[in-house]
């Protein structure tokens, strides 16, 4: 089968270069900036590097030799790639046991399979795919094991498609599979104008009444009111709120903040309610890793007593998508929830929020729009987009972020907002 994906590739490359709109260049390699180029026997990739753990200056897009498929993977031709909070944590190098640096970061894309590797069953060479990757995604070719691979329903567009596994699945399984969501149960979830939490809403929405709490940025409440039962401002007061309507509280919490949202979220839950922990953003202060914030993140954490927690009938537990797939071997359970997910989709009940596109080039630009918070949905960086000149700037000022990165009325002016894609 790889010779076979090897015969293939060129003509693949040229269908590729066809539905961009180019005219495929002699010797198979792409025209411009969005193809691959031989060098002698080898060719080469674009590809965002990390040069080593730190602030935006560590990123930038450079060429390196192109995988191939190895046994039991799929070589894809990269159309675009999700951009999560996650990616931000590893460039600072604020993960346990980061990757050795120079990488290529990403852990998600969506394209088109160009070769398969021997024993690969169930793919043909054209298929449009997503994938989840261990690393290596901000590519223009991507090479991963088939049992993290998944085809696209048709009328799914390819920026779509990146912005699906993980936001999607995430929630998912946070609420079906550890919350075990129910008809009239009441969901608080962090971050509500952010990927997962949009994807955390219309999940929501496909049981019925449930009550769905969420916070957020003031400047984005107009954007995702309709998705929200109620909606709170990130810096209020929210456990009063969600007291002021339900005194009980709530039965499911979902928190993407840690720190001081540790105890208040144990504090808001019913009995026989689930506090879930799936990350921890308030780590994130500056653009580079901050022993202050995690240490005052890690100190304002409530530490959880397994005795009062028997006592009031609560459940803390915690997600984390990568660890679940790359490290504890669940990829069989994941493509089980993938497929109830695309059924979903099937029937137009659910769809991902996409914010905005973003080229490869512009990686920094999209990656201090995540750290600003300014983000409604999914960032994508589009491997086909051509830079906006002014944001192609290589040498991209940033300034240190506040503590908490608070919004302010007004913040929103300065956030430079791009088209909102419904």
């Amino acid at each position: 089968m790889a010779k076979e994906g090897a015969e293939k590739a060129e003509e693949t490359e040229q269908m590729i270069e066809k539905e961009a709109g180019k005219e495929p260049a002699e010797g198979g390699g792409g025209g411009g900036g969005g193809g691959s180029h031989r060098l002698g026997d080898a060719q080469e990739m674009r590809a965002v590097l990390l040069a080593g753990f730190g602030g935006l200056s560590k990123l930038r897009v450079s060429r390196k030799a192109m995988p191939e498929p190895q046994d039991g993977e799929l070589k894809i031709r990269v159309k675009a790639c999700g951009l999560n909070f996650i990616d931000l944590m590893v460039r600072q190098g604020n993960i346990d046991n980061p990757p050795k640096t120079p990488l290529v970061p990403g852990f998600e894309c969506s394209g088109i399979v160009e070769a398969l590797g021997d024993s690969v069953k169930g793919y043909e060479i054209g298929d449009r795919v997503m994938a989840f990757v261990n690393y290596n995604a901000w590519a223009e070719v991507v090479c991963t094991p088939v049992e993290f691979v998944y085809k696209i329903p048709d009328d799914m567009s390819f920026s779509e498609a990146a912005a699906f596994p993980m936001n999607f699945v995430t929630a998912y399984m946070m609420l079906f599979e550890v919350a075990n969501l129910r008809e009239g149960m009441s969901v608080l979830v962090h971050s509500a104008g952010g990927g997962v939490g949009q994807a955390v809403a219309q999940l929501c929405s496909t049981i019925p009444n449930v009550t769905v709490f969420g916070t957020a940025s003031t400047f984005k409440h107009e954007a995702i009111k309709d998705s929200m039962t109620h909606l709170f401002d990130r810096n209020a007061d929210y456990v009063q709120e969600v007291k002021r309507i339900s005194a009980e509280g709530v039965d499911i919490v979902l928190d993407c903040l840690c720190g001081d949202n540790t105890g208040k979220g144990l504090s808001l839950l019913k009995p026989l309610g689930t506090y879930i922990l799936y990350g921890s953003s308030n780590m994130v202060t500056g653009e580079t890793k901050s022993f202050f914030s995690f240490a005052k993140s890690w100190w304002q954490v409530e530490k959880v007593n397994p005795i009062k927690l028997y006592e009031e009938n609560k459940v803390i537990a915690g997600f984390s998508l990568l660890n679940l797939l790359f490290k504890q071997g669940r990829a069989g359970l994941i493509r089980g929830v993938v497929d109830k997910l695309i059924g979903l989709y099937n029937q137009k009940k659910i769809k991902p929020v996409v914010d905005s596109l973003w080229a490869l080039e512009e990686v920094k630009e999209a990656m201090q729009r995540i750290h600003d918070r300014g983000n409604i949905g999914k960032l994508i960086l589009d491997v086909e987009k051509t830079p906006t000149p002014l944001m192609a700037n290589d040498s991209t000022e940033t300034s240190e972020a506040g503590e908490e990165e608070e919004d302010h009325e007004g913040d929103s002016e300065n956030k430079e907002r791009m088209p909102f894609i419904q």
